[in-house]
């Protein structure tokens, strides 16, 4: 998404969310729920959280010529989430390196970014039982090793789960800009269908949380090598344990855990991957 052209962007955009709203049966704002001024730079943030994440697993190679392989990953991740006057923004950025030389996850980066537009705070929209937001999404993927870029407009809606401190659902084109930029994997487009949450508990006098996503991705033929991807199931839910308050009295600063991956048809192959990694998190 360029910055370029962003006045006709918000026109669009508001145009977007008004017919979603109105398919959900929200009513309309009216000039009383509208803000009276543009808030400040300082305003505009209500919520921000920057994590450091290490995890560590026997990740395998579907790409390898004798089947898939496994070898250790060490990953180290850089993540944010924030709320702002318009919506939220999270983005996350993977570095590995398995030490392998196979051309697979060798000292690969890759990353996704995601701004949320979101209704209930652009026109003041009201929403009622366990809807609680609708509103439009804008991604972009990119992977510096196969040289992948790819686009995902889409809307996504917040959910009121008892029990959870949030649950988003979000459903979005995936367009392959690949061909563009020189990519040696581009493909037809395709749509996914995300699902986000987090669930903080209390147990024994400790602070945990269940937290992750499931992902269902339809892909298309690979234009490159002309050959039909497989669609795929990735789910990675984590489990955290609040060590830091555990050990120094402090909340929400450093975690351990695991994250569980289950990958079904991995990065469109016949190879499916069911793998405990360990975790650790450093949050700032």
């Amino acid at each position: 998404m360029t910055k370029t052209c962003r006045k006709p962007l918000k026109t669009l955009a508001a145009a977007a969310l008004t017919a979603a709203c109105t398919f959900a049966g929200a009513g309309a704002a009216s000039a009383a729920d509208m803000p009276a001024s543009v808030p400040s730079v300082a305003e505009a943030f209500t919520f921000s959280t920057t994590e450091i994440q290490f995890q560590m697993g026997r990740l395998k190679n579907p790409f390898a010529a004798s089947g898939a392989t496994k070898a250790w990953t060490p990953i180290v991740t850089l993540q944010h989430a924030s709320s702002w006057v318009f919506g939220d923004v999270f983005f996350f950025i993977d570095f590995l390196d398995d030490k392998h030389r196979d051309g697979f996850n060798d000292e690969d980066a890759y990353g996704e970014l995601y701004l949320y537009f979101s209704s209930a705070k652009l026109l003041g929209m009201k929403y009622g039982g366990a809807l609680k937001d609708v509103g439009i999404v804008a991604g972009v993927n990119a992977g510096a090793d196969p040289d992948y870029r790819g686009y995902l407009p889409g809307v996504y809606l917040d959910w009121n789960v008892p029990g959870f401190a949030f649950f988003r659902t979000q459903f979005t084109a995936l367009i392959d800009d690949s061909k563009k930029n020189g990519g040696n994997g581009s493909q037809k487009d395709g749509w996914q269908a995300d699902a986000s949450f987090a669930a903080p508990f209390e147990l024994a006098g400790q602070y945990f949380s269940f937290e992750g996503h499931i992902e269902y991705t339809e892909n298309s033929r690979n234009k490159t090598y002309n050959s039909k991807m497989k669609d795929w199931i990735l789910a990675q839910p984590q489990l955290r344990w609040d060590a830091g308050y555990a050990l120094t009295g402090k909340k929400d600063v450093f975690f351990l855990g695991t994250e569980y991956q289950f990958w079904m048809n991995k990065l469109g192959t016949n190879v499916d991957e069911s793998r405990f990694q360990g975790l650790a998190v450093v949050r700032f």
